[in-house]
C-alpha cells in the first residue's frame, strides 16, 4: 500500500521561495504521520519545477514562472516559461518514469497526494495564470486515471467517535465503528477507552475524563457521532455542539428508522450541523476514504 506524494510534503525546500506557511508545514507533518501510522509507503514524485527552474526560484503561475533561458538583460519575451515545448518534453519524461515505477510495483497507488495551487502538483486548483483556476496542475493532469487528494484534506484523518457508551451493545457497536474507520486509514479516539468507567468513580476522575475528551475534540479533524435512539444521547449532543463551535466537520450516523417529522430524523440542530448518513457502511465514503468500497 503506497501513495505517490508531492516531494515538497517531505522536503518543503522544493517549494518556491517564501510561500510555505506554518499551516502548510503542519499539514505536511500530519500527512507524513498518517502514512507512518498506517504503514503507507510514501513514494515521492519528481518535482518538475525544481528540475526545470532550480531550487531557489520566485513563486509564480504556470504562465509566469521563468525558465532556464532567463538571464539578466534579456527582454520579457526572451524568457522561457513553463508553457514551453521544453517543459512539456520534461513532463513527458517524468510521466514515463512515474508510470514505470507503478508497473514495477504491480499495484496502483492509493492516490496521489498533491498540493493545491501548485502549477504542477495542484489537485483541485492551480495557478495557471494570475488567478487560481479549477483543475489539476500540469504534472498531475498527466495522471487522470489515479485519484488525487490535496495534502490538506489528506492530513484530516483524526476522528473523535461520539456516541452512547453505557451498555455492552453500545460499546461493541462503537468498537465495530472504530475498526471500520481504522480499516479506512482514519485514526479514531474512542471515549469509552478513557478513564474509570465504574459508577463509583470520584469527582477527580470525572474532571480528568472531561479534560481528556476536550483535548481530543480540539485535536480531532472530524467528529463522527452516533445519533440513534428516540432522542440522541445527551453527551453526544454536547460533543457535537462543541465540535461545531470549534469549526470541526461532523458526520452523524443515524440508522434508527424512526423520524420526528417529514424532514427531521431526530433533532433539527444536530442534523443541520452535520452530514447525516443512515448506514455505517456509508461512513468511509462520507469521510473521504481512499480505500475503494470493494476493499
Amino acid at each position: 500500500m503506497y501513495v505517490l506524494i508531492a516531494p515538497c510534503i517531505q522536503n518543503p525546500a522544493c517549494r518556491a521561495r517564501g510561500i510555505t506557511t506554518d499551516e502548510d508545514l503542519r499539514c505536511f507533518r500530519l500527512a507524513v504521520e498518517r502514512c507512518r501510522r498506517f504503514s503507507i509507503e510514501m513514494v515521492p514524485l519528481p518535482c518538475p519545477e525544481t528540475i526545470y527552474l532550480g531550487p531557489d526560484r520566485e513563486p509564480g503561475s504556470y504562465l509566469d514562472l521563468v525558465g532556464p533561458m532567463a538571464r539578466p538583460g534579456r527582454s520579457h519575451r526572451d524568457r522561457h516559461r513553463l508553457a514551453t515545448d521544453e517543459f512539456a518534453a520534461l513532463l513527458d519524461r517524468l510521466e514515463a518514469e512515474v508510470r514505470a515505477v507503478i508497473r514495477e510495483r504491480g499495484e496502483p497507488p492509493l492516490a496521489i497526494v498533491g498540493v493545491n495551487s501548485s502549477p504542477t502538483c495542484g489537485v483541485n486548483t492551480t495557478y495557471y495564470s494570475s488567478v487560481k483556476q479549477p483543475g489539476r496542475g500540469a504534472f498531475l493532469a498527466r495522471f487522470p486515471d489515479i485519484p488525487a487528494i490535496d495534502v490538506e484534506e489528506f492530513a484530516r484523518y483524526r476522528v473523535y467517535l461520539a456516541g452512547p457508551l453505557f451498555s455492552e451493545a453500545e460499546q461493541a457497536y462503537n468498537l465495530a465503528l472504530r475498526d471500520l474507520l481504522e480499516a479506512h486509514l482514519f485514526d479514531v479516539y474512542l471515549p469509552q477507552e478513557v478513564g474509570d468507567t465504574s459508577h463509583t468513580r470520584c469527582s477527580e476522575e470525572h474532571q480528568a475524563i472531561f479534560a481528556q475528551h476536550l483535548m481530543a475534540l480540539r485535536d480531532a479533524d472530524i467528529v463522527v457521532a452516533v445519533i440513534d435512539g428516540a432522542d440522541a444521547d445527551s453527551g453526544t449532543s454536547w460533543e457535537m455542539g462543541y465540535a461545531y463551535a470549534l469549526g470541526r466537520r461532523i458526520v452523524a450516523l443515524r440508522t434508527d428508522f424512526r423520524a420526528v417529522g417529514h424532514h427531521e430524523r431526530v433533532n433539527l440542530m444536530l442534523e443541520e450541523s452535520a452530514t447525516v448518513v443512515t448506514a455505517k457502511e456509508n461512513l468511509p465514503r462520507a469521510l473521504g476514504s481512499l480505500i475503494k468500497a470493494s476493499g
